[in-house]
């Protein structure tokens, strides 16, 4: 229970966080009677935080409305980059969805008519046809917020291009590792 909502809730994780951003994204949308908002904010750490709730209810495990969510964020910030020409000085590597959401804050909060969860401690959200809404909707405002604020979208998939960069050095120590071994 935050005065500000969600968007109060993600200021209040990065708290005492070096931020890549002043203002949290936050994106709502409904249709056919499920209501869903998101906010999200990067900081400079490595470690992603996301919570999901469904009625209120927190869904640790995620379900439907959290992999919708990370379809999206990972389809959206990825088009931006191809479109701007950002991943130009990435060779062969491409853009992951742990790579964009390393070092963000997100809360995906859905309100369901009939919510159906997997499990008795209803820590999993199972109704499909929320992962296409929660998709849709991030989709749109994601596209809408990187296209009109081109400063925080350079940052955003700036971090991301380091993450993608650093796994990708790691992969290639790990084979010269194992190829030495080999030998």
């Amino acid at each position: 229970q935050y005065d500000g909502g969600i968007i109060s809730f993600v200021k209040h994780l990065n708290k005492n966080k070096g931020l890549i951003h002043e203002k949290p994204i936050y994106m709502h949308g409904e249709k056919d009677g499920i209501d869903a908002e998101v906010a999200m904010q990067w900081n400079d750490g490595y470690n992603p935080q996301e919570f999901s709730f469904a009625n209120n209810i927190n869904t640790h495990e995620g379900g439907t409305h959290l992999s919708g969510f990370r379809a999206a964020l990972t389809r959206t910030v990825n088009s931006y980059a191809q479109k701007n020409n950002l991943v130009k000085d990435l060779k062969d590597a491409s853009i992951s969805g742990d790579d964009i959401r390393e070092g963000m804050v997100a809360v995906i909060s859905v309100k369901i008519p009939r919510p159906q969860f997997e499990g008795q401690t209803k820590t999993k959200l199972g109704n499909t046809e929320v992962k296409g809404i929660v998709e849709t909707i991030v989709n749109d405002k994601l596209g809408a917020f990187l296209e009109e604020n081109p400063g925080v979208a350079k940052r955003i998939v700036g971090k991301a291009i380091d993450a993608a960069r650093a796994r990708e050095a790691a992969r290639k120590a790990r084979d010269l590792v194992r190829r030495k071994g080999a030998l």
